[in-house]
């Protein structure tokens, strides 16, 4: 057997620096061919290490995915870290390591020293561990005294546009755009990037074309959903051409089970965010509002219908994938949680008219 130098074991780079070792498991081409390092052709010189800060929202996540195009483009030999409360939606293929937000994750990060830092959220958490993570250049967003600033010119118009109503309302950047813009970078139309997904065991066997509803919209913005009548109203219209498949989470199951009960639409139940995907991957359109399931559907370039009502409409982009239908109202992109007694109905998503709808999948599974 062969004598080891316990100083250098099989002659390990003394720097440490390869891209492929972090010194606790086999490295990728040791498993695939059992090389070891002294003499390693495939040895790659790391030339920098960059932290992603983009905890929430679940959608924001993926949606910020884009930025790795260009990353990786510019930095092919640059190890890429990503901390959020989303683990599970970023594309680990790509990104180096993936942390789940957890004072583990945290206090390893504490630790290290980066080359570039983007900080993509404007929360106080996100803003304070971009402050105290050591990195050479450093871009998105920081705090000072409990207020949240921008490190940098780049991202004052993201930020102007979050505290001023009236520049929101009429800013025209998309949020990838304005992603990109943060990070002192155009963006060329870069796609999403989904993570890895399994499909989940579920017969979705149908001669007709499979329409997705996804019914939930989380707890800050319930303006954003249509009412369960309503559901029920489009379910049947739609179910004379199309197959329908009820799409939500934990918080949607028991409006999914009566939706269902009360209309041939299928409702399989709750599923993992992978598996969720995969659902989705299923169906060949998806009418969301804006939230977690529209941005799988942009990523699987699925057919959408987007029903907006709060947010401005050009904040999304949907690849040439479908079209945004919104209630006829002069008080559109309010930003609203809740409806009130200044809104002029108490539903306005409910103003969308079915057969706006019905026009609209037509014209894109013609």
């Amino acid at each position: 057997m062969k004598k080891l130098n316990l100083k250098n074991p099989f002659n390990i780079h003394p720097q440490i620096d390869c891209f492929y070792f972090d010194g606790y498991k086999p490295c990728l081409p040791h498993k695939q061919y059992g090389i070891h390092c002294d003499g390693c052709k495939f040895y790659k010189k790391l030339v920098k290490n960059i932290l992603i800060v983009k905890l929430q929202a679940a959608g924001e996540v993926i949606r910020s995915t884009p930025i790795l195009h260009r990353l990786k483009r510019l930095y092919p030999d640059a190890r890429i870290y990503w901390i959020t409360k989303y683990p599970d939606l970023v594309p680990e293929d790509i990104v180096y390591k993936v942390f789940n937000w957890d004072l583990s994750a945290i206090l390893f990060l504490m630790e290290q020293k980066f080359d570039l830092l983007l900080n993509l959220d404007k929360d106080i958490e996100a803003c304070s561990l971009a402050n105290i993570v050591c990195s050479k250049i450093k871009k998105g967003f920081t705090q000072k005294n409990g207020v949240i600033l921008p490190f940098d010119k780049d991202a004052e118009r993201k930020w102007l546009t979050g505290i001023f109503d009236d520049l929101m309302k009429v800013h025209s950047q998309n949020y990838i755009e304005e992603i990109y813009a943060i990070c002192g970078f155009k963006w060329n139309k870069e796609k999403y990037i989904l993570p890895g997904y399994t499909l989940p065991d579920v017969k979705m066997l149908s001669n007709k074309k499979i329409i997705g509803i996804n019914t939930g919209v989380g707890k800050k913005w319930v303006t954003r959903k249509l009412s369960e009548g309503r559901l029920i109203t489009l379910i049947h219209k739609l179910e004379k051409k199309y197959r329908v498949v009820l799409l939500g989470g934990i918080e949607e199951d028991i409006i999914n089970k009566k939706i269902s009960s009360a209309t041939n639409a299928v409702y399989y139940g709750i599923f993992p965010l992978r598996s969720f995907i995969g659902l989705v991957s299923m169906c060949d359109l998806i009418i969301t509002p804006v939230t977690l399931a529209l941005h799988i559907a942009i990523g699987l370039e699925k057919k959408i219908i987007l029903l907006n009502n709060i947010f401005p409409s050009n904040e999304f982009y949907l690849y040439g994938l479908g079209e945004i239908l919104e209630p006829k109202v002069a008080c559109k992109y309010c930003y609203k949680n809740d409806f009130d007694n200044k809104c002029s109905s108490y539903n306005c998503m409910d103003k969308i008219a079915d057969q706006d709808i019905l026009n609209s999948i037509n014209r894109l599974l013609s």
